[in-house]
């Protein structure tokens, strides 16, 4: 009888243990997205900011943002470079 209590004290600790480590596997993910979700804030952030200072026209904005929505980062800074190098022609 002695043996049983004993074995399923054990059980539930190794149960009880088991259930930490996962908490604290998922812990750790949650920080590490965090941070990457705070570094995406901050690089949309910047290239919001980018498109403000680029854009001479407000369609040019409305474009780079919808650029930037659907198709992503690097589409966005790749329109953003052609808007530049249109500008610098014209000038």
């Amino acid at each position: 009888m002695t043996l049983t209590l004993d074995n399923r004290s054990q059980n539930k600790e190794s149960s009880l243990t088991q259930a930490l480590r996962q908490i604290q596997q998922l812990n750790s993910k949650i920080a590490v997205l965090e941070q990457q979700h705070q570094d995406y804030m901050q690089k949309q952030q910047s290239l919001i900011a980018a498109i403000a200072e680029i854009c001479v026209s407000p369609i040019q904005e409305v474009q780079a943002l919808r650029i930037l929505i659907y198709r992503g980062e690097a589409a966005c800074r790749q329109y953003l470079r052609s808007v530049l190098v249109k500008q610098r022609k014209n000038s």
